[in-house]
């Protein structure tokens, strides 16, 4: 089943993958039924998650039911515990949706939420993050979770993020981050996917994040807090919801 597993998630294209995952994830939720590890975002318990991963496969990470990662799961346990997400009116612009949340979010009545991106069959609006088409000062939150990394010109891409929220408003921009990394390290004379995936971590990301990435938001304007969301967590929920200790939530505030 595992090796199956990880044949499809490396061969299929992801859109393709999208679609197929709504009958396959019945399947593997069915197999996987246990009592030791929880996905908090339904709820639901397994004997083991599924290993994910471009090149090196981390083990026990992809939850069955709702395809979920250990920074969607945070992510999920931060918005529900720490914010008003769940309850307060909002205007929520969500980057490249992840079908971990996608359905959930489209279904809370407090949430006027759009989601864009040029690729992904769940975007309502096609856009380029470095030339977005809304307004300026539209939105309450604004989601972009690993989407920086896959975008040459990160800097306009933060810049627009800024321009579209509201003041006063909020946004999450996790990216997959090397915190032993004082700086930033890319290279556009990389081309090849392979030694992209090499260096990079993934076939199509243009950098690696360093430290540096919380005062590069900075620079822009945002307010930044780094949260490190899991020293707030049991080590017991750490270890039940397979969260990636230590992982840094950014929050982004707008003046």
């Amino acid at each position: 089943m595992k090796k199956l597993f990880k044949f499809i998630l490396n061969t299929i294209p992801r859109p393709l993958l999208i679609r197929l995952s709504y009958v396959i994830r019945p399947v593997l939720a069915f197999a996987l039924k246990g009592s030791r590890y929880t996905d908090p975002i339904d709820g639901k318990s397994f004997k083991n998650f599924l290993p994910y991963g471009y090149g090196h496969q981390r083990n026990n990470v992809l939850s069955p039911s709702t395809l979920s990662l250990e920074r969607h799961r945070l992510l999920w346990l931060y918005l529900n515990n720490e914010t008003d997400f769940f309850t307060a009116p909002k205007k929520v612009l969500h980057f490249a949706p992840e079908q971990a949340f996608h359905k959930l979010f489209r279904g809370q009545k407090n949430l006027d939420y759009t989601t864009t991106d040029l690729y992904s069959p769940l975007a309502d609006v096609k856009a380029d993050i470095c030339d977005l088409p809304f307004e300026d000062n539209s939105y309450d939150l604004i989601l972009c979770n690993h989407v920086l990394e896959h975008i040459p010109d990160d800097t306009k891409a933060m810049q627009e993020l800024y321009r579209v929220m509201k003041p006063g408003g909020m946004g999450i921009f996790q990216i997959p981050q090397d915190l032993d990394r004082e700086t930033t390290f890319e290279d556009d004379s990389i081309t090849d996917p392979k030694e992209r995936a090499r260096i990079f971590g993934q076939y199509d990301h243009v950098r690696v994040y360093g430290r540096d990435y919380f005062d590069k938001l900075r620079t822009i304007g945002f307010t930044v807090v780094e949260e490190d969301y899991t020293k707030k967590l049991s080590l017991e929920d750490v270890q039940l919801y397979c969260l990636a200790k230590g992982e840094i939530i950014p929050v982004c505030y707008k003046n």
